[in-house]
């Protein structure tokens, strides 16, 4: 290779520390601008999901939907669209560190630590949500239908769960329901700008029922897609283990899966549920 007259290495051949250093800033940058304002990875670490999502599933939650949340704020920019019935959304709850098994909506416990739960839209500003023992959900005293699913689902601990088929009026989706278990006759008045949130793992789930209802500005986004799967959930130190990438069963069927609920047949009906009998 020949080099200039005066001994010196063309120019670019070596980039200098500083331009090598800016380039990785900029890289950071990016994956920063990314996940701050288009899309955020979120990792599913129970059950209470199911059979819509799978314990080790890991999605990207779609922060461009309802527009993006200005950080250390409570602006939001303007989005796509509103959340709406039906939707997959991960959103920040607070956890009292004295008592951890008590969740409680951000705005109604201030200062106290926060995390992140995924749960589905069922109640919207505004409305009155009934659940029933027997696991029905009514809007504003209209039923939200539901069928048989087929075949009963199995989960971590050998449990057999019915699965039913429920439709909101705007889409449909599956949920699952422990025939073992009771209950009271649970009525809620959503306030504005509220919304009620419920697992699909109906007779297992912490959510609404139980702590309330979240405010749109706790948001994060609606579920977009998963883009990995796998049976595990322990520890992330093991992860540091290659036998543990090895021997981690590896659920490639659900690879791109969209997370958005099945939209009704043009010819199902209208927009809300079906009136209760």
């Amino acid at each position: 290779m020949s080099e200039p007259a005066d001994g010196q290495p063309e120019a670019g051949a070596n980039p200098s520390f500083w331009e090598q250093f800016g380039s990785l800033l900029l890289a950071v940058a990016i994956a920063l601008g990314v996940r701050t304002f288009v899309v955020e990875p979120f990792r599913i670490p129970s059950e209470s999901m199911l059979p819509t999502l799978l314990v080790g599933d890991h999605l990207f939650v779609n922060k461009f939907a309802y527009g993006v949340k200005i950080p250390f704020t409570e602006t939001r920019l303007p989005g796509l669209r509103g959340p709406e019935r039906g939707d997959v959304v991960v959103f920040t709850v607070a956890r009292d560190p004295r008592n951890p098994g008590r969740i409680c909506p951000v705005d109604r416990c201030p200062g106290k630590p926060t995390e992140e739960f995924v749960k589905r839209i069922v109640g919207l500003p505004g409305e009155t949500v009934e659940v029933r023992p027997d696991g029905t959900v009514r809007i504003d005293g209209r039923l939200l239908e539901r069928g048989d699913g087929g075949a009963d689902f199995i989960n971590g601990v050998g449990t057999e769960l019915a699965v039913r088929d429920e439709d909101n009026g705007r889409c449909h989706y599956q949920v699952l329901d422990d025939r073992r278990m009771t209950g009271a006759v649970r009525r809620v008045k959503v306030e504005p700008d509220r919304y009620f949130m419920m697992g699909d793992n109906r007779d297992h789930s912490n959510d609404s029922r139980g702590w309330g209802t979240v405010r749109a500005s706790e948001f994060k986004g609606p579920a977009l897609l998963l883009y990995w799967s796998w049976d595990y959930n322990e520890g992330w130190l093991d992860l540091l283990n290659p036998l543990t990438w090895l021997r981690a069963e590896k659920r490639w069927d659900r690879f791109g899966d969209g997370l958005t609920c099945e939209a009704r047949d043009a010819g199902e009906g209208g927009e809300t549920p079906s009136r209760a009998p």
